[in-house]
């Protein structure tokens, strides 16, 4: 549970600084990067790309799918 809230919490700090905008906060980014995981590894199991393994490999899948979940706040944001 730690491991995949610090995972979380790094992916979204990440997403933050590869998205233009301030990013959400602590507790926004954390919940993004968790919701961004679970994005992250759904396309990666769609497309039948086996994620990489360890923890570097879950942040780098969380942070995928989090910057696609940011990328969608803020076109939502913006309407």
């Amino acid at each position: 549970m730690i491991f995949w809230i610090v995972v979380g919490i790094i992916a979204g700090w990440l997403a933050g600084k590869l998205i233009r905008g301030a990013g959400f906060g602590l507790l926004g980014d954390l919940v993004l990067g968790l919701l961004g995981g679970l994005v992250g590894g759904w396309i990666f199991g769609a497309l039948g790309i086996p994620g990489p393994s360890g923890m570097i490999g879950a942040i780098v899948v969380a942070t995928i799918g989090t910057v696609i979940l940011v990328w969608i706040s803020h076109v939502i944001r913006e309407v």
